[in-house]
């Protein structure tokens, strides 16, 4: 009654305790059958996925018990909601299986009508024992025929999808060859920006340190231009022994000129070595020259770019470390890295100015150690430290904390190839939230 008038949350109610005392009661037929009402009851709501569960358990008890009506109707739902999702090769085969049934309770009331009809006339009983078996012939035969006509369109709709299906395949396979192409095109970009970054880096090192043997040159010089001309005077008023004292001063600015500029040759031409193109191939390197040089030269480089930028800088090499064989154009390149991202971190905590800082020092310090078959370097600053979240994504391409267009995001995961991969070495990070971060470079000693 409820179902009729279309309230079917009573329905639904009262259908539920049906059903339950009827399962109480063993009385299987009637559970049944308040369970399919029940389930018709969700298909009008459109509750699609219960009638799916409650039609199918109808069903399959059904099946069990021979309910031949209630398989009939739970057939006829399971059609109608198979065809509701569009799954046609489901809703054929219980449309079939509905009429099958349909056919069988027809065959089956045949045959009791003609046994009724039989009991007095021998002959007819014979008849109508043909007109049974014919029946149940046609029957097999009916139900065999649409099996066979539905695993006939099963089979053609699989083909049609296999077939859909390798057709989308061999676009998505040519869209992905041609997004790799791009991928790797834009990669090879990206790491030559890297790469001019860093010599950009190396750059601005250089100029800045070499302006301090350039200073000394220039300001001798104008010195001794002063002494030369107080030297032409005393030569005028004819005092000798003032004009050789001045000359002695010239000689000792002289001096100091020579040594500045041999300096600033020794600085440019170590930085050539170091910044030339790598050969690919090891060689003996004195490593703490090599820390020491790329040290000045990352904290020069920051100092030429942001002068407000300072930062005390700590060192303790390690003299038994010596030379180490490796290619020291990729090693520098990862020790410049690792002390602009050691900088940059010290830097921005002064500039966050947190409370209760107002007595920090920002401090980058670098060792060296040489242990048994390896050598270790260590950058250590004091700086912010790296959240816990994003500790394991470091080392990965294209991941930076940095704002967008201060980094590429492949600094340190170009270091870890070139360590990992190019000298069978190890790249490692200790972090401590608020206190800094400390990166090892584990090189063995071949």
């Amino acid at each position: 009654m409820y179902l009729k008038k279309g309230t079917y949350d009573s329905a639904i109610h009262y259908l539920r305790i049906a059903s339950e005392a009827a399962l109480a009661g063993r009385r299987m037929d009637n559970h049944y059958g308040y369970t399919t009402s029940l389930a018709r009851a969700y298909d009008f709501m459109g509750q699609t996925d219960s009638a799916f569960r409650i039609i199918r358990y109808v069903n399959n008890g059904a099946t069990r018990y021979d309910y031949i009506s209630v398989m009939v109707t739970a057939a006829g739902l399971l059609a109608r909601l198979h065809n509701q999702q569009h799954r046609y090769d489901s809703a054929v085969i219980y449309l079939m299986q509905e009429r099958a049934l349909k056919d069988s309770i027809t065959g089956l009331e045949t045959l009791n009508s003609i046994q009724y009809l039989t009991s007095d006339y021998q002959q007819k009983t014979l008849e109508r024992e043909r007109e049974k078996q014919e029946a149940v012939s046609n029957y097999k035969a009916k139900l065999k025929n649409y099996y066979f006509a539905g695993g006939i369109l099963l089979l053609l709709l699989v083909i049609g999808v296999l077939y859909r299906i390798n057709k989308q395949r061999s676009r998505s396979k040519k869209a992905i060859e041609t997004a790799y192409e791009e991928l790797k095109t834009t990669q090879a970009q990206l790491v030559h920006s890297e790469k001019m970054a860093s010599l950009g880096e190396l750059t601005a090192g250089i100029a800045h340190e070499i302006q301090n043997p350039l200073n000394f040159v220039n300001n001798f010089s104008e010195v001794s231009n002063e002494l030369a001309d107080e030297m032409n005077m005393e030569l005028d008023k004819g005092d000798i022994a003032e004009a050789k004292l001045l000359a002695n001063d010239i000689r000792q600015n002289l001096e100091k000129i020579t040594f500045h500029g041999k300096r600033a040759d020794a600085i440019v031409k170590g930085m050539l070595q170091h910044s030339r193109n790598s050969s690919g191939q090891p060689e003996p390197t004195d490593l703490n020259k090599l820390a020491d040089e790329y040290l000045r030269l990352a904290y020069h480089g920051l100092r030429a770019k942001d002068k407000t930028f300072n930062s005390a800088v700590e060192t303790d090499f390690d003299p038994a470390v010596g030379s180490v064989r490796i290619i020291p154009q990729d090693i520098g390149r990862v020790v410049m890295n690792l002390l602009t991202n050691a900088f940059y971190a010290v830097n921005e905590k002064t500039r966050s100015g947190v409370a209760g800082q107002e007595d920090y020092k920002p401090t980058v310090s670098i060792s060296t150690i040489r242990e048994t078959g390896r050598v270790r370097i260590i950058i250590t600053d004091n700086g912010n430290g790296i959240p816990p979240e994003i500790r394991e994504k470091i080392f990965q391409p294209f991941f930076t904390t940095k704002p967008t267009g201060e980094g590429t995001g492949l600094g340190l995961s170009m270091s870890f190839d070139i360590i990992t991969k190019g000298h069978a070495g190890r790249l490692t990070m200790d972090s401590n939230l608020g206190s800094g971060t400390s990166f090892t470079i584990e090189l063995p000693i071949r």
